[in-house]
Parts: C-alpha cells; structure tokens; sequence
C-alpha cells in the first residue's frame, strides 16, 4: 500500500522530500507533480522500479522514457548534446518541455527507444520535482501517468490513490494539476525540431 504525503507545492518540506527520496533509493515507485502533469518516477537501472512502471502503463520497448534532471549540469552523463542543443536548452528550462536526445552508453539499454536509442529530458518548472532530483542526486526515470485506454494523465491526487495505491510505494499530493502536454522537441541526429505541441512554448523553432 502506498504512503500518501502532502508536499507545499511552493515552500516544499525538506523532511518529506527527504522521505521521498528515501522510498525512490529503496526501489520504490512514485507519483509525483511536474509543472505538466503528475508522473511516475522510480530510480535509474532499477529493473523492478522500471518493470512497475511499464505494468502500469502496459508499455512496451518502443516507449521512450525520460529522465527528469535538476539542472543541465546532469545531462551530460546521459545524453549527447551539442552546444547549438545545450543554448536551446538553457534558454528553454526550466519548463514544460521533453527533449528528445541521443543517449549514451551509461543510459540502460532497456530505458532507451529499442530502435532509435534516444532517450527523453525533462528540466520542469515544478519545485517539488526539482527539490526530489537534487536530494536525489541524480536523474529520476519517469513517464506521465496516463493510465491504459486513457487520453490524459490523472490530475487529482485521491483518483490517484483509489486507482493505484496497491501498485505504488508513494503518492505526493500537491492539489489538482491539470494535464498538459509537454512540448516535445526532438534533438536527436543534430536537428531540433517540434514534434509534439504542447504547454511550452518555442518560438524560435518555429
């Protein structure tokens, strides 16, 4: 069963992040706020973390997940970015926005696109997702909550709960958020392009 925490969206608590990401270490899954939707998260090559997840979503190889990061600072490790890529980035985060990038050999094999072996980015504009990466230590593997047959993620905390308390290790309860798409801009093989228009706003790339 899952624990249930509220978490101040604006000022969040240290001692609950901290718990959160005591749970993430411990190879729980959680749900948790983005400044597009809530989503799930668990730790990077933790394969049971990862096989949740997919059950919960029925994904199958050809989903590209992402990696939620705390800054730029942690992309590098991951994904292969230029620098025409690294000033698009900077200029675009924090916020809703998912890049699509080519991944690196320390990136596991069963995280990345089967075929395209990109990998997502995520840097978003949501104080508690931030405040988790950065106890962390690292990127947290995630997916929107968009449950089988469903359109759009769930965007309220107890519909969370009641649906899937018995799959999950925690929920963060930081009120209702609306899903939103995030703007996908994919990056991978040296173009920058939108492929998905979402929340996020680039006017630059047209």
């Amino acid at each position: 069963m899952a624990h249930f925490i509220e978490i101040h969206p604006q000022n969040p608590q240290s001692r609950l992040i901290y718990q959160a990401v005591e749970i993430i270490r411990k190879g729980g899954v959680i749900v948790y706020p983005t400044d597009s939707a809530y989503a799930l998260g668990c730790q990077i090559g933790n394969k049971q973390a990862l096989d949740a997840i997919k059950r919960i979503r029925q994904l199958d190889d050809k989903h590209n997940f992402s990696l939620m990061c705390s800054d730029l600072s942690q992309i590098s490790t991951f994904s292969k970015v230029s620098n025409d890529v690294h000033r698009l980035m900077k200029m675009l985060t924090p916020g809703p926005f998912t890049f699509i990038l080519d991944a690196t050999k320390e990136v596991p094999r069963r995280m990345m696109h089967a075929k395209r072996k990109t990998i997502g980015i995520r840097i978003p504009d949501n104080k508690i997702a931030l405040a988790i990466v950065a106890e962390l230590g690292e990127p947290l593997l995630t997916a929107s909550l968009i449950l089988p047959g469903e359109k759009y993620a769930l965007s309220d905390p107890y519909e969370i709960r009641v649906s899937l308390e018995h799959e999950l290790d925690l929920i963060i309860d930081a009120g209702i958020i609306k899903d939103e798409w995030s703007t996908i801009v994919s990056c991978a093989d040296g173009a920058m392009e939108i492929i998905r228009q979402g929340k996020g706003e680039a006017s630059m790339l047209g």
